[in-house]
C-alpha cells in the first residue's frame, strides 16, 4: 500500500503560477449617446461630418473616424484569413436611412500563414446618410451608430463594442464643407472603388483560376501592379501570390482557388497602380487583350508580424498548454476521474500489455474529447458567439448530464450493477470496468468533460493565444493540452519498472472500489448544486426525482445480472429498469427546459466580502471617486473560483484590508452565458474564469492577480492600489 501511495503521488507533482498582460475595458456602453470622441486603450472613434449641416431631401455623408493604437488594426469587409468586419447598427430619427459603409481600400497584413485585410493608424469609413425632405431646418438630427471593433494584434483581438452619436443642424441651401474632415471624406467617397465598366471573366486551369479584366479605365492604362480583394472569404486562397500580365486592353490575374471556391460570379476589388475598382468576373475564356506586355509587379504588402516571432508564439503557446495539462492534474475538478484513473491503473499493474492499451487509449480519449471541445468553441466563436473555456456548463441540459452520469458511475462502483466484468469477477477483486479499451477511453472522455471547469495555472495564456490563431494551430494548442492532462498516466502505464510497484491484486481493490465511489458522488452533488444556482428550485426538484428514477434503473440492472448468474431470466426486472431509464431521461430534460426558462438564482457569491455586480459602468463610477477596485469574474461550476474565494477572500484579514483600502468588491457571474463578461475575458486575454483584476484610481490597466489566490496576494494588491501608495 505505501507504493501505491507513492504511485499515487506521481499524478500530482506540478503546480505554480502564471499571468497575462491585462488590458482595459470600453469605457461607453453601447445604447448611450455619447457625443464626440469615444476611448478604449485600443481605439479611439467618432462620427465626423461632410458638411457643416444638411438640406431636407439631401444626402450627405458621416464618417467613422477611426484612430488605432500602434499594433493593432480593424477589418475591411471581407477580413480576410481571419478577423471580423467593423458594423454598425444605426438609431436614426423618423425618415433619415443610412447606407452600407463605403469601404476605403484596405492594406494587406500578413500574420504567418494568414493574409487578412484591414486597416491601422488612423482611418475614416464614409456611410451616406439620406435627409427626408420633411425634416424641417433649425431642427437637429442626432445620429447614433453602435459600433464594433474587432481590434486586433499579432497576439489576440479584443472586441470594442463603442456607441458614437452626431448631431447634425438642418439648414436650406448648399452646405459647405466641415473643417476639420470634410475635405478628407470628400476625397475618399470620390475614390471609393464602384463599377467603372470593366469586363472580367473567370476561367479554371490547371488547378487555378486564371482573372481577366479588360476595358474601361484599364485600356491603354499601362498599370504596372494589381491585386484583387475578393469580396467573399474562402473563394480564393488570400495569402497565396498572385502573379500577372498586363496587355494592352486590360490585366491577367492568377489566383489561387480557396476552400470555397465555387461557380458562381466573383465579385471584389481590381486595386492597381492607377486606381481601384469593383469587379464582378463570370465563368468563361479568357478575355483578349489582357496579356502581352508583360509582368505585373505584386503591391505591397503590410507584415502584421515576422514569421520567426509568430513561430515562436506558436511554440509558446504549445509549451504553455503542455503545462496547463500537467497542471491541471492537481485541480480539485480532475479529481474524481483521477481515482477512476488510479483504481484503473492498479487493476492493471501486473499485466503490462494491458496497462500499454489502457494507457493509449485513455490518452486517444483525452485528446479526442479536447479536439472536439475546441472544434465546437471555434466554430461557435467564428459564427459570432461570444463565449470562452468551460462554455458547456453554462448549459443547464449539461450540468443535469453529467450529475446523472457521476451518479451512474458511482453506483457502478460501489457495486449495485456491474458493466463488464460479472458478479463473479466482483468476489475476486478485479475492478468492474467497461470492457478493455473502451473503459479506458470513456474515462479520458469524462476526465475532459470534468476538467472543463478548471482553468489551471498557464492554461490561460495558452486558451487566449489558441482563440485567435488559425484554425490548425488552435486544434494542436488543444491537443497539447490534452496531452499534458493524459501524460503521467500514459507515462506511468508503459514503465514496467513503475507498474511492478504497484500491490498484487488482492481483496484490498475491492474495498478501493467502494471508496473510489464517494468522489463520485460528490461530484454528482456539486453539479446538482450548480444546476439549482442555473434554474431554481423546481428544475431542482425535477432533477432529484430524474436521480431517484436513475438509482432505482440501476439497482434492478444490478438485480437482473444476479438472476442471469443463477441461469434464471429476469425478464419483467428488465422492462422495468428499462421504462425508469427512459422515465429519467424524460425528466431530465423537462428539469433542463424549466431550468432554462427560469431566471438564474441571483446572488453575488464571490465570498463574504460585500459585493456590487460587475459592469464597466461600475468600475469606472469607483476608480473615478479615487477608490481601488477588485474584479472577480467567477462562476458556480468553477470549483478553482469557489476555492479562492473560501481560502483567500474569505479572510478577516482581506475584509480589514478591503475596508481600509474604501476598495469596491464587483463580481462578474459566468454560470450562465454573459456575452459583456465574456467580451471581458478575451479584453484580458482569457477565454474562462476565474479572473481576478485590480484597478488602481487613475489607471486604466488592471492589475492581474494570479488564478491561485492566498490572502497575502489579495492584501498586498490592495496595498499597492491604494492612492499614495
Amino acid at each position: 500500500m505505501r507504493s501505491f501511495a507513492l504511485l499515487l503521488g506521481l499524478l500530482f507533482s506540478l503546480a505554480s503560477f502564471a499571468t497575462v498582460q491585462a488590458q482595459p475595458a470600453p469605457a461607453v456602453a453601447t445604447g448611450q449617446v455619447a457625443f464626440g470622441v469615444q476611448r478604449t486603450e485600443r481605439i479611439q472613434a467618432e462620427l465626423v461630418p461632410l458638411s457643416q449641416w444638411v438640406a431636407p431631401g439631401s444626402t450627405t455623408v458621416v464618417a467613422v473616424r477611426q484612430t488605432i493604437a500602434p499594433g493593432w488594426h480593424t477589418y475591411w469587409r471581407n477580413p480576410g484569413d481571419s478577423g471580423g468586419a467593423t458594423s454598425l447598427a444605426w438609431t436614426l430619427p423618423p425618415g433619415v436611412t443610412a447606407d452600407p459603409i463605403l469601404w476605403p481600400l484596405p492594406s494587406r497584413q500578413r500574420l504567418m500563414s494568414l493574409m487578412n485585410y484591414g486597416y491601422s493608424g488612423q482611418v475614416l469609413l464614409p456611410v451616406p446618410i439620406h435627409v427626408p425632405a420633411s425634416a424641417r431646418p433649425g431642427e437637429v438630427l442626432t445620429l447614433t451608430a453602435d459600433a464594433l471593433f474587432l481590434v486586433c494584434s499579432d497576439r489576440m483581438c479584443v472586441p470594442e463594442p463603442l456607441t458614437l452619436s452626431l448631431a447634425l443642424p438642418v439648414r436650406e441651401g448648399a452646405a459647405p464643407l466641415a473643417t476639420p474632415w470634410g475635405a478628407e471624406i470628400e476625397s475618399l467617397v470620390e475614390t471609393a472603388p464602384r463599377p467603372a465598366g470593366i469586363e472580367a471573366r473567370l476561367s479554371p486551369q490547371d488547378g487555378r483560376l486564371i482573372l481577366t479584366a479588360t476595358g474601361g479605365p484599364l485600356a491603354g492604362a499601362d498599370v504596372g501592379q494589381a491585386y484583387f480583394y475578393p469580396y467573399e472569404g474562402g473563394r480564393i486562397d488570400h495569402a497565396a501570390v498572385q502573379p500577372g500580365r498586363v496587355g494592352q486592353g486590360g490585366v491577367t490575374l492568377i489566383l489561387t482557388p480557396g476552400r470555397d471556391a465555387g461557380t458562381t460570379p466573383l465579385s471584389g476589388v481590381l486595386a492597381t497602380d492607377k486606381g481601384a475598382w469593383e469587379i464582378t468576373a463570370l465563368a468563361g475564356p479568357p478575355l483578349a487583350g489582357a496579356e502581352g506586355r508583360g509582368d505585373l509587379k505584386p503591391l505591397a504588402e503590410t507584415s502584421v508580424t515576422d514569421g520567426r516571432a509568430g513561430g515562436m508564439a506558436f511554440l509558446q503557446a504549445l509549451g504553455l498548454a503542455l503545462l496547463g495539462g500537467l497542471v491541471l492534474n492537481l485541480m480539485p475538478c480532475v479529481f474524481p476521474v483521477l481515482a477512476m484513473k488510479a483504481a484503473a491503473l492498479s487493476a492493471a499493474a501486473h499485466e503490462p500489455g494491458r496497462a500499454r492499451r489502457d494507457g493509449a487509449a485513455f490518452t486517444a480519449g483525452v485528446l479526442v474529447s479536447f479536439l472536439v471541445l475546441a472544434g465546437v468553441l471555434l466554430a461557435l466563436k467564428g459564427a459570432g458567439q461570444a463565449i470562452g473555456w468551460g462554455f458547456q456548463l453554462q448549459s443547464p441540459g449539461v450540468v443535469a448530464a453529467l450529475a446523472l452520469i457521476m451518479l451512474l458511475v458511482g453506483l457502478n462502483l460501489s457495486g449495485v450493477f456491474h458493466v463488464g466484468a460479472g458478479l463473479q469477477n466482483a468476489g475476486s477483486g478485479r475492478l468492474s470496468r467497461l470492457p478493455g479499451a473502451a473503459g479506458a477511453f470513456f474515462t479520458g472522455v469524462l476526465a475532459v468533460v470534468v476538467a472543463a471547469p478548471c482553468t489551471a495555472p498557464f492554461m490561460a495564456a495558452a486558451l487566449g493565444a489558441a482563440l485567435i490563431l488559425p484554425w490548425p494551430m488552435a486544434l494542436a494548442v488543444f491537443a497539447m493540452l490534452g496531452l499534458g492532462l493524459a501524460l503521467p498516466y500514459l507515462a506511468i502505464s508503459l514503465s514496467p519498472a513503475l507498474l511492478s510497484r504497484l500491490p498484487r491484486p488482492g481483496v484490498w481493490m475491492a474495498r478501493l472500489k467502494g471508496l473510489l465511489a464517494f468522489p463520485m458522488y460528490g461530484a454528482a452533488l456539486w453539479l446538482v448544486w450548480v444546476f439549482t444556482r442555473q434554474g431554481g428550485v423546481d428544475a431542482l426538484g425535477l432533477l432529484l426525482t430524474a436521480a431517484l428514477l436513475l438509482a432505482f434503473a440501476a439497482w434492478l440492472m444490478g438485480l437482473a445480472q444476479a438472476a442471469r448468474q443463477r441461469d434464471e431470466r429476469p425478464v419483467l426486472t428488465v422492462i422495468c429498469a428499462t421504462v425508469a431509464g427512459v422515465m429519467t431521461l424524460g425528466l431530465a430534460g423537462v428539469a433542463a427546459g424549466a431550468a432554462r426558462n427560469a431566471d438564474a438564482v441571483q446572488t453575488q457569491d464571490g465570498g463574504p466580502l460585500a459585493s456590487q455586480p460587475w459592469s464597466a459602468a461600475a468600475v469606472a463610477q469607483a476608480t473615478a471617486a479615487g477608490r481601488p477596485v477588485l474584479v472577480n469574474l467567477t462562476a458556480d461550476w468553477c470549483v478553482t473560483c469557489k476555492i479562492n474565494e473560501r481560502a483567500a477572500l474569505s479572510s478577516p484579514r482581506v475584509a480589514q484590508a478591503m475596508s481600509q483600502a474604501n476598495a469596491a468588491y464587483l463580481v462578474g457571474d459566468w454560470t450562465r452565458r454573459d456575452d459583456a463578461i465574456t467580451r471581458e475575458l478575451q479584453a484580458h486575454g482569457r477565454s474562462g474564469v476565474p479572473l481576478y483584476l485590480m484597478y488602481r484610481p487613475g489607471r486604466t490597466e488592471p492589475e492581474i492577480l494570479p488564478q491561485l489566490l492566498t490572502e497575502g496576494v489579495v492584501i498586498d494588491a490592495l496595498a499597492h492600489a491604494t492612492p499614495g501608495s
